[in-house]
């Protein structure tokens, strides 16, 4: 960790050359993880969109868990929002990551959509009609806060459907004792990849080489490391799904091979990002791919065992080795917010616009990022972060430049898990380019 400022600056130049592409630039100008208090939900009854019994309005909240923070930070803001605002009752309910798509759904199939949402995806239920255009519901100060590229990754057809709640790059983590006892440089290719791994194991079969997830939580992200830095992506330049591309039926055999010889985590298919790093912070994994969060995720397990004995690992990180003489790239991932439209009467969407002026409010929402150690989505808090931690400073510029996932798309909820449950049947053997043969089929027909 003493060189990782050095490194951090070191990768932010290295990003910076990469290509950018699904996701916007900083200069491009779009169209315009139990706390009580958190486990249930107020749920609306149908009439949710007028003002409920009572002299408060209420809103209901359902937010994605992305750590071990999360629901103690939602609980803590619950409470001071209410106490704020003597004429809003907010509830919020923490949902983790692998269960949130099923909350949701559920909801929405029994007509009880939350008033807001906090999750990945968009399109499919902007296709839905079932969303307000974020202007609607969102003041001018706090729509002005935003970087304009992150506002763009939520456009479709002009209008702007959800506001970025927060954002992570990544980048190939790697233990630096691991690599130097094994004989290893930090591998910049596929091929040095697949020879560090079995360098690896050779000097300690007990430490697994190299971490994939491809669980629910974290498998599309797998496939876009894989895809992208091999010269690949979801879509062509003119927005049509490529997904059994030869070089991303190759991607996804390279990523399946390591598997298979023995080179990674036991069980890809269930073990999810934050098992992977508990598996590098105590030194039982040498190279994993993950978000800038991982540091902080690392020192605050490392606080809290708090024992003398335990000493921190060795580590650092660089880009994310390629194939083919293919630039590098960085995935970049941004979550949002978005509301439905339950047909809000004017006090509630004042309430919302309350809601979202009392988060975005620019040391409180600082705080919700630098918590779980996420990168901000407005330029203030940008600002804030930068200064509250020089490390992070880097990384707000390299997010700028990050490929992202095509979440305007509409079928981007179907590609998403689809691509999921086709590595999930690779592990099992199934053949990648009949797999992904039948989830072209499937999305484009």
């Amino acid at each position: 960790m003493k060189k990782i400022l050095a490194m951090l600056l070191a990768l932010a130049m290295a990003f910076s050359l990469m290509a950018c592409g699904g996701g916007g630039g900083a200069a491009s100008n779009p169209p315009a993880e139990g706390t009580p208090g958190t486990e249930e939900t107020q749920k609306p009854d149908d009439s949710q969109g007028e003002q409920p019994s009572g002299d408060k309005i209420d809103i209901n909240v359902i937010a994605a868990e992305y750590g071990q923070n999360t629901k103690q930070w939602w609980a803590d803001f619950q409470k001071e929002f209410n106490d704020a605002n003597g004429n809003i009752n907010l509830t919020v309910e923490v949902v983790s990551w692998n269960d949130i798509y099923t909350v949701v759904n559920t909801r929405l199939g029994g007509n009880n959509a939350p008033d807001i949402l906090n999750i990945d995806v968009f399109a499919d239920y902007q296709a839905d009609d079932l969303l307000l255009p974020a202007q609607d519901y969102v003041s001018e100060e706090t729509y002005a806060k935003f970087y304009d590229a992150f506002l763009e990754q939520s456009v479709v057809d002009g209008t702007v459907w959800a506001i970025p709640d927060l954002a992570s790059a990544r980048a190939m983590y790697y233990n630096e004792d691991i690599l130097e006892a094994a004989g290893v440089e930090v591998p910049t290719t596929w091929d040095e990849l697949k020879a560090a791994c079995e360098a690896i194991k050779a000097y300690d079969s007990s430490i697994y080489p190299w971490g994939i997830d491809m669980t629910t939580d974290e498998g599309q992200a797998a496939f876009a490391y894989y895809i992208w830095n091999n010269g690949s992506d979801f879509t062509d330049a003119d927005g049509n799904w490529i997904l059994n591309d030869p070089k991303n039926v190759e991607a996804i055999e390279y990523a399946i091979s390591l598997v298979n010889d023995g080179y990674t985590n036991s069980d890809p298919a269930n073990e999810t990002r934050y098992d992977l790093q508990d598996l590098f912070g105590a030194g039982k994994l040498a190279m994993v791919i993950g978000p800038n969060s991982i540091p902080t995720y690392i020192a605050d397990n490392y606080a809290k065992a708090n024992t003398p004995e335990e000493e921190q690992i060795n580590y650092n990180f660089a880009a994310i080795p390629t194939n083919g003489g293919n630039p590098s790239v960085s995935a970049g991932v941004m979550d949002r917010f978005m509301c439905f439209d339950n047909d809000h009467s004017d006090e509630k969407i004042e309430a919302i616009k309350t809601f979202f002026d009392f988060f975005y409010e620019d040391e409180r929402y600082s705080d919700w990022v630098l918590m779980e150690g996420f990168l901000p989505a407005t330029k203030a808090g940008g600002e804030i972060v930068a200064s509250s931690d020089p490390s992070m400073a880097p990384w707000v510029d390299i997010v700028g430049s990050c490929k992202f996932y095509p979440t305007a798309k509409a079928e981007w909820a179907d590609v998403k898990q689809g691509v999921i449950n086709a590595e999930q049947q690779a592990l099992l053997g199934g053949s990648v380019q009949e797999l992904l043969d039948n989830l072209q089929a499937e999305i484009a027909g």
